[in-house]
């Protein structure tokens, strides 16, 4: 929704003031986008065995899209411009507005996180449903030729649309791998991968990550995480743009200083970009050396030529095999070759499925 925080937060997880953030609705026209690191305390630890000069981290690119408000799908506040915009990314993150000031207006005039949830739901819904109406009534006339493509598409859509009619998203629909990989072709705004932010104010974040749902802010923390879970099987952590603007212009260590006076071990932000990561499929693997340390980014499931052709294709294309160590048997031992000697290094075949946290080296000839 408009006016729950979303541009404060995109500033602090980029750590710029890239996008305008003020205290009126549709604030954001275009979209914003920033490159985001994800936090990953291995990467010091291994810069610190290999005494690497470099430390490269993964990064992840954020979008910052305006609020939508009910409507939306008929063309309610720039509605359609903005559901385009969503359209193009790969997961959502909805900013849930949890905390209360007097000072910040609501597009609805009160606070209430689970009805901003529903809003938002029913407008990516209702668009979903006319997207996959206007694509039945194009794949109709193929089918009727006998085309096989066309129908296992309307065989797909006539699964979704009394799913979508129930107000249930695309993402909660129980689809067979082939029908997902159909359902993907349609690009629905209700089956991205969705993680949702309940955001705080600074004065209530140290007792919320401490686990407390007293209160009007828990009650209402407690209501997301709870809807969430059951509805629709995603993920709720707690942020406070709040303090991760204040964090901005900060160096690591004052910043650490600053959330350990608030009572609080970690900046909300990490713990977001690092379940982004997660719900995109995302993995990590590393290699290090006196150079650099660099993580690299996989998808899950991929094997080891797939890997090393993230660093460079000739390596994908001339694989031999892979050293590979396991982070955490290279952090406690604390060389390669105190891993080799307890057997800890292994040599792995084009079979080898990556797993986070690896350290690997490639051999390859092209």
């Amino acid at each position: 929704m408009p006016n729950v925080g979303k541009s404060t937060l995109f500033n602090a997880v980029t750590r710029t003031r890239k996008a305008p953030a003020a205290n009126y609705p549709f604030c954001t026209i275009d979209p914003n986008v920033g490159v985001v690191v994800v936090p990953d305390a291995r990467l010091e630890v291994l810069a610190g065995i290999s005494k690497a000069r470099k430390i490269i981290p993964a990064t992840v690119e954020i979008v910052d899209i305006a609020g939508l408000v009910r409507g939306a799908s008929q063309g309610e506040g720039l509605g359609n411009q903005f559901l385009a915009h969503i359209r193009e990314v790969d997961a959502i993150v909805q900013v849930v507005r949890c905390f209360e000031d007097a000072d910040i207006h609501h597009v609805s005039g009160s606070v209430d996180p689970l009805r901003d949830i529903e809003v938002i739901l029913t407008e990516l819904i209702l668009a979903d449903l006319a997207s996959v109406t206007k694509q039945k009534d194009r794949l109709a006339k193929t089918a009727r030729t006998g085309d096989k493509k066309a129908r296992a598409e309307i065989a797909v859509i006539e699964k979704l649309e009394p799913h979508l009619n129930a107000g249930k998203p695309a993402l909660t629909l129980d689809l067979g791998d082939d029908e997902k990989s159909i359902a993907r072709g349609f690009f629905l705004l209700s089956g991205k991968p969705t993680i949702f932010a309940s955001n705080v104010k600074e004065s209530d974040l140290a007792a919320l990550a401490g686990g407390d749902r007293d209160g009007v802010v828990g009650g209402r923390v407690k209501q997301v995480e709870d809807y969430c879970a059951t509805h629709l099987g995603a993920e709720a952590v707690i942020i406070s743009a709040q303090i991760e603007s204040e964090l901005i212009d900060l160096e690591p260590d004052e910043q650490r200083a600053f959330l350990a006076d608030l009572g609080v071990a970690e900046s909300g932000v990490g713990t977001l970009i690092r379940a982004v990561y997660h719900l995109l499929g995302l993995r990590t693997y590393f290699t290090t050396g006196e150079k650099e340390t660099r993580a690299w980014t996989i998808h899950a499931g991929d094997k080891a030529p797939a890997a090393a052709g993230v660093i460079h294709s000739d390596f994908e294309r001339g694989f031999i095999a892979a050293e590979c160590m396991a982070y955490a048997d290279l952090s406690v031992l604390g060389s390669e070759a105190k891993c080799r000697e307890a057997g800890k290094l292994r040599v792995e075949g084009k079979e080898y499925t990556v797993q986070d946290g690896d350290v690997m080296e490639f051999r390859f000839n092209v």
